[in-house]
């Protein structure tokens, strides 16, 4: 998921209180408000795409521990 242009999931989800915030505050032009709330679905779609694979990495994690043929007794 990370690369130079991909916000980490904590920066992405800052900003997109940050526009929440700005949409709900009003005073814009509907241009502006429409900039903003496409910047808002994208930066959505990153942090989903971040907690997505926090989910694989959890399940790939708990599928080894429940593994009883496992090799390796730690947790993660």
């Amino acid at each position: 998921m990370a690369d130079d242009k991909t916000p980490s999931y904590e920066r992405a989800r800052e900003e997109l209180t940050e526009v929440v915030r700005r949409l709900e505050a009003g005073g814009l032009t509907l241009e502006q408000s429409i900039e903003l709330w496409e910047r808002g679905e994208k930066l959505a779609a990153v942090c989903e795409d971040w907690l997505q694979g926090a989910r694989v990495k959890l399940a790939a994690a708990m599928a080894r521990r429940a593994d009883p043929g496992g090799q390796d007794d730690a947790p993660f």
